[in-house]
């Protein structure tokens, strides 16, 4: 049976692919209205929420005491997508990306401050390391940045953190993964219909194509890091969720026919190489846990 570290492990990384994919069809879908991306995104997520519960037979019963966190995990989502699509509207890709970037670190300090999640030194310099990975490949330069919409993309990584580390203590009181990624789609849907409603622009079959497919995406990614951060503490999974930055790349190549720079090139090193250092360590960690048993 594998371990549940390892399935963490797996799991973020394809939330990781299906958020780069979101990103993908985001851009595709062209110049329309941040409020209308942000909301497809999630009323598609909700009914394929929607379906796998019916599709598994899984009920809505959920435990009453659970949702205070709930709501929370859905408040910081929703907060934490308005910050991120308003950040990637009004300032260059490169800075808004980084500062939703900030998400897993935000992940990993709430986790050790809200479910006292213990996080040893060397786990802490290998998630730097992730970071000083990713600032090779995004190459954020706010010298022309306004402020408002910079200040917005850090508070949007925040509130992903906080978002996230609701979903590792609903997992930890053993709340359905399915249930939390309905709960949350739904309930952001809902606050984004009237600010749509508000901003509507009709699209084209294309873009309404790229939408529900980032909706799709977006589903898929919520399923995989909802499951990921259910099995597995923040310290030992959060680093992989770099990987987006790559699989980023690929899609970028081949879609938009981007190609990245030696920079992007050695962030890419960078970024591998500290997953592949905190996966070492924490086996190392688990090994010597379990060798006296």
């Amino acid at each position: 049976m594998i371990d549940k570290k390892y399935r963490g492990i797996v799991y973020i990384i394809i939330s990781a692919f299906c958020f780069a994919l979101m990103n993908m069809f985001v851009k595709l879908s062209g110049d329309l209205p941040t409020f209308e991306k942000a909301f497809f995104r999630n009323f598609v997520a909700f009914f394929v929420a929607l379906f796998m519960m019916l599709k598994d037979r899984k009920d809505f019963h959920f435990n009453p005491k659970n949702l205070p966190p709930l709501i929370l995990r859905s408040c910081f989502g929703v907060l934490g997508i308005i910050c991120n699509f308003y950040a990637i509207d009004h300032l260059v890709l490169s800075d808004a990306s980084i500062l939703n970037k900030m998400s897993p670190f935000f992940v990993i300090l709430f986790s050790f401050i809200i479910l006292k999640e213990k996080l040893t030194l060397p786990q802490g310099l290998i998630v730097v390391g992730a970071f000083i990975g990713a600032v090779f490949v995004i190459k954020p330069d706010f010298s022309n940045a306004e402020w408002l919409p910079s200040f917005l993309g850090f508070i949007g990584g925040m509130c992903a953190g906080l978002a996230y580390t609701m979903v590792r203590y609903l997992g930890i009181r053993g709340e359905k993964g399915s249930f939390i990624v309905l709960f949350f789609s739904g309930f952001s849907a809902a606050v984004l219909l009237p600010l749509m409603i508000m901003n509507f622009e009709m699209f084209t079959p294309f873009q309404l194509f790229a939408l529900l497919m980032a909706g799709v995406s977006a589903a898929g990614g919520q399923f995989a890091i909802t499951a990921a951060y259910t099995y597995s503490p923040a310290k030992e999974v959060s680093v992989y969720d770099y990987s987006q930055i790559i699989f980023a790349a690929g899609l970028g190549f081949f879609v938009f026919g981007d190609v990245p720079d030696l920079l992007s090139v050695v962030g890419y090193v960078i970024i591998v190489a500290m997953a592949i250092v905190m996966f070492a360590y924490n086996n190392k960690l688990w090994f010597f846990s379990h060798s006296g048993k």
